[in-house]
């Protein structure tokens, strides 16, 4: 339960400049990464398997195959980490946590995409 002083309050701080990411989506989020004093962009690209929180505290969970092993990255949306977040495709699913998907490769693992019109 959130109350009003405390919305308005994050109201600034919430980013407007990212699109709308649902489970189920593909993305390829671009994270700003340090080493030392140099600064550069890393792309996670992979499957939004769940989403929670509202407002500021907003973050997924992003799913990739990588050589054969899975790896998960939770994301905070409004985090200054975050430069980009581009949605690659649209998939239909029936259920808000996809957790099934760790148990599922190949073409087992394939969802249907979502066409636009």
């Amino acid at each position: 339960m959130r109350t009003k002083l405390l919305e308005f309050v994050e109201q600034d701080q919430i980013r407007t400049d990212l699109p709308q990411v649902r489970e189920g989506y593909n993305v390829r989020v671009h994270v700003r990464i340090k080493e030392g004093n140099k600064e550069r962009i890393q792309v996670f690209e992979g499957l939004v398997i769940a989403a929670y929180g509202e407002g500021i505290n907003k973050s997924i969970t992003v799913r990739k195959d990588s050589y054969g092993v899975g790896v998960e990255r939770t994301f905070k949306i409004n985090s200054p980490l975050i430069s980009n977040i581009e949605v690659m495709r649209k998939n239909k699913v029936r259920r808000a946590k996809l957790y099934y998907m760790r148990g599922l490769k190949g073409k087992s693992a394939r969802l249907k995409e979502i066409k636009n019109k």
